[in-house]
């Protein structure tokens, strides 16, 4: 699976944006996918994921309701919706994809493939 993720930019506080990610190869509709993201300094951390069935879907502590992650499997896209971004929220955003079936992937050990990243940058 190879994953490629778009979307990023330079936003004032309380924008929006929409990161996409495509993925490559016929097991995505079994593949649960995610989002994470990484400051400088900071470890990578869970932002959100949708399950392969797009039933159950999670999200960081932080998110608070500003995010929607979603996917289409017919065009093999996962997104994530961002709105309310706040200047914590700057960081590099990875489209991720965890083993095949599973409900969930929150943990950087738990993801299987890695997008790219795309860069965030939230102005105060």
């Amino acid at each position: 699976v190879q994953l490629q993720a778009s979307g990023g930019g330079l936003v004032q506080a309380g924008g929006s944006l929409r990161l996409s990610c495509v993925a490559s190869g016929r097991t995505f509709p079994m593949i649960t996918m995610g989002w994470f993201r990484q400051a400088p300094g900071k470890e990578r951390e869970f932002v959100a994921s949708i399950s392969w069935s797009e039933d159950v879907t999670r999200y960081g502590d932080f998110v608070k309701g500003r995010f929607t992650i979603s996917r289409d499997n017919a065009k093999n896209t996962v997104d994530l919706q961002m709105n309310s971004l706040k200047p914590e929220d700057t960081a590099v955003y990875y489209c991720a994809a965890g083993p095949p079936f599973r409900t969930t992937v929150v943990a950087t050990n738990e993801v299987q493939y890695w997008g790219q990243g795309t860069q965030v940058t939230v102005s105060s």
